[in-house]
């Protein structure tokens, strides 16, 4: 920026750098407000510190930039449970109980994105086809405790969908009700992979 507080015109070449910066402003107002309507792409571009119509080049409307924000996190999701699950390559029932673990944990650090990833309307507008990746990484984790003897045999997917919509509903309603009784994550978590999965823990 130079002195009068305004930003520098990006050079020829440059505008992936904007989009980067718009965007990773974007996650990080949207982890802060939990609420895609309460982001507006004027309140981003003063966030970076260049004009709407710059914004507008990227992301046509909110939506688009709500999108490709959700997209950002999902693949940080998925990332996260991958590592974990990497980290703990002695036994299928280990890895999926450490994928579940990290996610959960990465939710509880920005509940603000988890709402926004969860409860956002931009699912039903747009469609978040790129969250079939997550389904997939965890239905194939709960596939392989199946043929380890970990887990009864069962259908991987629904067992998977199972489980996933207690793990969601569980941390939805931790972040919007935070004051209940809650117990510890872990705990609550291991009943899910014990009485959905069939983990033995």
């Amino acid at each position: 920026m130079d002195t009068t507080g305004r930003r520098k015109q990006n050079t020829r070449g440059r505008g992936d750098l904007l989009r980067e910066e718009i965007l990773t402003a974007g996650v990080r107002m949207l982890d802060e407000l939990g609420d895609d309507q309460a982001l507006s792409l004027r309140a981003v571009a003063r966030e970076v510190s260049v004009a709407a119509t710059s914004v507008y080049l990227y992301f046509p409307d909110r939506d688009a930039l709500v999108l490709a924000a959700t997209q950002r996190c999902h693949e940080e999701l998925v990332a996260v449970g991958d590592a974990a699950e990497a980290a703990h390559d002695h036994h299928p029932a280990a890895q999926l109980r450490a994928r579940i673990l990290a996610q959960s944990e990465w939710a509880q650090a920005h509940p603000g994105l988890y709402k926004v990833l969860h409860e956002s309307g931009v699912h039903r507008r747009l469609g978040m086809p790129f969250k079939e990746v997550m389904v997939e990484r965890t239905r194939a984790a709960v596939q392989r405790c199946m043929d380890a003897g970990a887990a009864p045999r069962d259908d991987a997917l629904t067992v998977t969908i199972d489980l996933r919509t207690a793990v969601n509903g569980m941390l939805a309603q931790r972040i919007n009700e935070p004051d209940l009784p809650w117990p510890p994550l872990t705990d609550q978590l291991d009943r899910f992979l014990t009485k959905l999965v069939g983990l033995q823990l």
